[in-house]
């Protein structure tokens, strides 16, 4: 990635009077803010609520630690809260879905200068010129970005940096920024574990780290072809396929969807939630109009040897809060003109279903994530 790909337009502003403008980049796809007001280390954390709760943005001249402390303030104020109105799943998630969104705008409205090299020329900024990188690429100029979001690039810079276990491969994955992590092993171990006949081709629609690809691979699959829409997440599968030794076996191709030709196993773990997803970040997870998961069945008759499977991983957290019934789900399988030949299914064992603090925590705890084993109405 370069840093053009992330520019979004300019931000202006009035500095000692005078004008001033830079280039506004966000590495996870958010508008550039209207109006944008310099502060330093006198602004209280009230006052910078207020500022960020009528969208004025704030570009941060003073102590880099003390931007640090204004954000966890605003985090602080921005956290959800226990309404005992609410009696339904799927009003819950209405309101954590609306805390989300308030949250990530209050928190994106606390702004810092990114310059060339990737410095930020604040008073005890540490070096997070690895991080930012990773995230935005090399910046030649100076620029402004989202503090929150830088502080993020350096969790995914941790990430990357220690690599994420996958039991099933017995290695570790070192996730791009930008890709879906897979700290959620049910999907991978689905794969893993479910029967296999004996595929020349296999297909892996919407690969992120290539994860899928990589099992099917190592379970003897001779071709696999692994695609996907984001140029970070096939950067990411290509880096996995080198560090597996898995080139010669495992292709990565840019694609919406489907690659050419046909395949004896089509794979996918779709996003599962049908709802609109509020950065690029959130669009593993958030699907709007379930069009990912339609657009992927509805193109499989395409693309199926006959007599081919078709692997559809997916949680049910969409039909724990109402978001789409287990009839609407075989509904769209029959349009594509599919029908189920089995399943494999697997309970909740990622970490968010154990924390008891989450709004969500009894869904999470009830979600289980399925193997959907389809082939051709004939």
């Amino acid at each position: 990635m370069t840093a053009a790909d992330i520019s979004s337009g300019n931000i202006d502003w009035s500095q000692n009077g005078q004008p001033a403008h830079a280039p506004w980049r966000s590495a996870n796809s958010a508008p550039a803010p209207k109006r944008v007001v310099p502060v330093d280390d006198t602004i209280t954390a009230d006052a910078a609520y207020r500022m960020a709760s009528q969208g004025v943005a704030m570009l941060w001249t003073g102590d880099f630690q003390n931007a640090r402390q204004i954000l966890t303030a605003l985090e602080h104020r921005t956290r959800p809260r226990t309404d005992s109105t609410e009696r339904t799943t799927g009003e819950l998630f209405y309101r954590y879905r609306q805390n989300r969104s308030h949250r990530a705008r209050i928190l994106g409205l606390l702004l810092v200068p990114l310059g060339p090299g990737n410095v930020i020329a604040l008073r005890r900024a540490p070096d997070l010129r690895a991080a930012t990188i990773e995230a935005y690429g090399l910046i030649t100029e100076g620029s402004v970005v989202s503090l929150h979001e830088v502080l993020g690039s350096i969790g995914a810079h941790q990430w990357r940096t220690k690599g994420i276990p996958v039991a099933a491969l017995n290695a570790f994955i070192y996730p791009h920024y930008g890709t879906f992590f897979p700290v959620r092993s049910e999907y991978v171990d689905l794969v893993a574990t479910a029967p296999l006949a004996a595929p020349k081709v296999a297909f892996d629609i919407g690969t992120g780290t290539g994860v899928l690809a990589a099992v099917l691979a190592t379970r003897g699959v001779p071709r696999v072809i692994a695609t996907d829409i984001e140029p970070r997440a096939i950067a990411s599968a290509e880096e996995t396929m080198s560090r597996l030794n898995l080139g010669d076996r495992v292709e990565v191709r840019l694609a919406d969807l489907f690659p050419e030709g046909r395949a004896d196993l089509i794979v996918c773990n779709p996003p599962w939630i049908p709802a609109t997803a509020h950065s690029l970040l959130d669009a593993a997870v958030y699907d709007p109009g379930s069009r990912m998961l339609k657009g992927f069945l509805a193109g499989v008759r395409a693309h199926l040897e006959p007599g081919g499977e078709v692997w559809l991983v997916l949680s049910d957290f969409a039909e724990l809060v109402g978001l789409r019934s287990r009839d609407d789900l075989m509904a769209i399988i029959a349009a594509a003109g599919l029908r189920v030949i089995g399943s494999l299914n697997a309970p909740a064992v990622h970490t968010r279903a154990a924390d008891l603090s989450d709004p969500l925590h009894a869904v999470r705890a009830a979600e289980v994530t399925s193997l959907w084993r389809l082939c051709l109405v004939e």
